[in-house]
């Protein structure tokens, strides 16, 4: 993969990933259906994760009330309007969408593959919630020909950081599920999502994600930024002095640094995230417009001759405690 071929981006975009790969544009169609999550429920004593609010990172979360058939029709037309979009990857994104019953998961998949212009699923979920009968589903729907991709929420392969956001999961939990979904659905398409703006986080930890990222079988990666919303556990810290939300400029530095030690051939699904709801985001401000973020990242890089993989296998080393389990 050379940078020059990302239609003059310096990074490999999701969408030219699905371009290549269905001879078309295609864009994801996020829906809501998932109501809850091990955190959410307490499963072992865990708690919410300290960044996550009641919208449970979805997308549209106005249409969520709505029943499945009808948050397709209205969220496709509105993307194929402004778009022109033709062929559709329905997203079930917000919480977990493999912690309910797989029976019910099943049903959502029947509804949505019924839309003619649908090729396929996204499923967002955690590496604990993999069980064989979600994993036999997804085997069924790949084998009747469908596209189904899954995006893990790692969000840090630090153990330290996972303890601090109340994740409920391990990094070796993490890796674990991602080789458990590679040996038994082999079919399915693999990627993760990764947070930056931890307190006491290095440049150095940045690139040792960059550097596992690359030594896993996974296809895609989306980063977020941490922001604050209101109602969480991360806003009482904020107001209480105890946690300050890292700067665009640092973002920026941290965003292209992973990216320069992230393997050529993994996609990007987005280069910053914004809140669901403005109205609810509490800081930084800056967090507020994914646009300006992501054109503030393409132009420094562009500025400083920097591209996704220019650092990659100059030196590949990883921990000692994941390495083992890769």
């Amino acid at each position: 993969m050379n940078h020059q071929l990302w239609n003059g981006l310096p990074y490999y975009p999701i969408s030219q990933f699905y371009k290549q790969k269905f001879g078309e544009k295609v864009y994801k169609v996020p829906i809501s259906v998932a109501q809850s999550c091990p955190n959410r429920e307490g499963l072992r004593g865990m708690k919410v994760c300290n960044f996550c609010d009641v919208w449970g990172s979805a997308a549209f979360p106005e249409f969520r009330e709505l029943e499945l058939q009808k948050q397709i029709e209205v969220t496709k037309s509105r993307i194929a309007k402004r778009f022109n979009a033709q062929k559709f990857l329905i997203y079930f994104q917000a919480y977990t969408n493999s912690f309910a019953k797989t029976s019910e998961l099943r049903k959502q998949f029947e509804v949505a593959s019924q839309f003619s212009d649908v090729l396929g699923f996204v499923v967002g979920t955690r590496p604990d919630c993999l069980s064989e009968a979600v994993l036999e589903l997804w085997n069924e729907y790949t084998d009747k020909g469908y596209f189904l991709a899954v995006e893990l929420g790692v969000q840090s392969f630090d153990e330290q950081q996972l303890l601090w956001m109340s994740r409920g999961h391990t990094a070796l939990q993490s890796v674990k599920g991602i080789r458990k979904i590679v040996n038994k659905c082999p079919k399915v398409d693999l990627g993760i999502h990764l947070m930056f703006g931890f307190p006491g986080e290095s440049d150095e930890d940045i690139i040792e994600s960059a550097k596992i990222c690359s030594d896993l079988p996974i296809t895609n990666v989306k980063i977020h930024n941490l922001h604050v919303l209101k109602n969480t556990t991360l806003e009482k810290d904020f107001l209480k002095g105890k946690f300050t939300p890292i700067s665009r400029e640092d973002y920026t530095r941290q965003a292209i640094l992973f990216l320069q030690h992230l393997n050529p051939q993994i996609a990007v699904h987005r280069l910053a995230a914004v809140a669901s709801r403005h109205d609810e985001l509490v800081a930084p401000d800056w967090a507020k417009s994914k646009l300006d973020t992501y054109q503030y990242i393409i132009d420094s890089m562009k500025n400083n001759n920097c591209f996704q993989g220019q650092e990659f296998a100059k030196k590949k080393t990883t921990r000692i405690t994941l390495k083992a389990n890769l």
